[in-house]
């Protein structure tokens, strides 16, 4: 030090009289048994449940059970150094994730971490995972469509901006394909799109990703992918977490389409954790609140009243179902939370009809009032005359002899199987839904061959969409007027004097 001694001295003294004692309290356990992604904690007796734990390695937990000397902990670190004697702080907060327009176009953990290498994320805001869903006085019924692009769906099982519908089939028949169809049809509609993986093979996410970018949707799309290689814990807080990002942009009075795929697999995740931490298991193994697992997640979908935010969330779960069994524990839980399902059938997807969605269990409990107003009227009938067909299908193999009205409704049946069939990532404009629905019903299609149907389709699509471009633009604004009518009249005409 180069200072006179006296000017040491008077800092030495200053230091003296300002210095003032900083007790840092904190309760600490101490970890005496780990596993499985457990960890058993002593020590941390005024501990809350679903609070956030800091272990000294720096890996985080949160705490399920509490017991009368241990706390259970589930472990949310991928990579931790954690063993007998480590000590576990309280950080007295419920886990929170960072949330922002930054995640969109990325891939990230339930923790918000990115894990698609293009560099870190820095969130406008941190929101706690789990959260109360908006109460009766805040929400508003559901009055505009949420078009999924898809003819069988926009027709007869229609969803709305804020509601729950569930798509439900067995594995290999085309669930994925519908949610990811739903995301892509959603370009240039103002409507943020999230997809939570959970339990899937991390190849399979890749895929999802690909196809994606492909298609120019990753720009309005987060990806939250808990793998199958992950811990139970991490997947159980998958949704939850995909769920607060959700919530974050509703608040900004954004439509919000988010999709869980699988809630199958998210019960058997926290099946494993609750078995893990000693919980008493009940039917099949599964813990008692198993219900209230799923029911407090989509419950958080909805539409918002304009005075508490405007927006909404509409939710898309997806549930994996064993032998076509509907009846089973977890499906007919989430079927009782839903606003209705869309059920895929095995024995129809193997019959080369995609998507494979038989309209007879399908139901939609709130959309049909947010449907357009001309898909509303020229698909009244269609979900009718589908379901006759199938009936007269399945007897009419038996008999040789049948009348002139039921050929003719078997004719007409193959032509609306035929006109509801569609290519993969291939949405369809609701103005083209409703020029090929309204031809098939009104029996424009009749002289039509079965092979040919494909073809008309798409030239009836590219009419449309080339020289009726106004006609496009009304009817997705809810027009549906005599010259509307009259003007697609014309065009089916003309097609079929050619």
């Amino acid at each position: 030090m180069t200072g006179k001694p006296e000017e040491i001295s008077n800092i030495i003294k200053e230091q003296i009289r300002n210095y003032k004692t900083r007790v840092d309290m904190g309760e600490v356990g101490t970890v005496v048994l780990v596993g499985d992604g457990i960890a058993s904690v002593y020590g941390l007796r005024n501990c809350m449940s679903t609070e956030l734990l800091e272990f000294e390695d720096g890996s985080v937990g949160l705490a399920q059970n509490l017991e009368n000397d241990t706390v259970s902990v589930a472990i949310l670190s991928d990579k931790y150094d954690i063993r007998e004697g480590t000590k576990v702080k309280r950080t007295g907060t419920v886990l929170s994730i960072p949330v922002g327009e930054s995640f969109l176009g990325r891939v990230v953990n339930p923790l918000g971490e990115p894990i698609d290498g293009k560099g870190p994320i820095f969130g406008e805001a941190r929101r706690p995972v789990e959260a109360e869903a908006p109460g009766i006085i805040e929400r508003q019924s559901v009055s505009t469509p949420l078009q999924t692009g898809i003819k069988a769906i926009d027709s007869m099982i229609p969803i709305g901006r804020g509601q729950r519908e569930l798509i439900i089939g067995d594995r290999q028949t085309g669930k994925t394909e519908i949610a990811i169809d739903t995301i892509i049809n959603q370009k240039d509609k103002n409507v943020i799109c999230i997809y939570v993986a959970i339990g899937q093979k991390a190849t399979s996410v890749v895929s999802l990703v690909a196809d994606l970018v492909r298609e120019g949707a990753m720009a309005y799309t987060i990806v939250v992918s808990a793998t199958a290689a992950e811990s139970a814990p991490v997947q159980y807080i998958a949704p939850y977490s995909g769920c607060a990002m959700a919530e974050y942009f509703r608040e900004q009075g954004k439509d919000v389409l988010i999709i869980y795929d699988d809630l199958s697999k998210h019960a058997v995740a926290y099946r494993a954790l609750s078995l893990l931490i000693r919980r008493p298991p009940g039917r099949e193994a599964y813990p008692g609140d198993v219900f209230y697992l799923h029911s407090r997640l989509l419950e958080r979908a909805a539409c918002v009243s304009p005075e508490f935010g405007g927006g909404s969330i509409t939710a898309l779960p997806i549930v994996e179902t064993q032998a076509g069994d509907v009846s089973a524990y977890i499906p007919t839980n989430v079927i009782s939370i839903t606003d209705g399902q869309i059920f895929l059938e095995t024995e129809m997807f193997h019959s080369g009809i995609i998507p494979a969605i038989n309209p007879g269990i399908s139901v939609s409990r709130v959309g049909g009032s947010a449907q357009v107003k001309a898909m509303k009227k020229v698909s009244g009938e269609l979900k009718l005359l589908y379901s006759q067909y199938r009936e007269l299908q399945a007897f009419a193999q038996f008999g040789s002899d049948l009348d002139a009205d039921t050929r003719a409704r078997l004719h007409l049946g193959e032509r609306i199987v035929e006109v509801l069939k569609q290519d993969r990532n291939a949405p369809v404009p609701v103005g083209g839904q409703v020029g090929i629905i309204y031809a098939v019903i009104n029996g424009y299609l009749n002289d039509v061959a079965l092979d040919d149907i494909k073809d008309y389709q798409e030239r009836l699509y590219e009419k449309l969409d080339h020289e009726h471009k106004a006609w496009m633009v009304r009817i997705s604004q809810g027009s549906w007027t005599e010259e509307d009518e009259e003007e697609l009249k014309g065009v089916l005409n003309r097609m079929n004097r050619k």
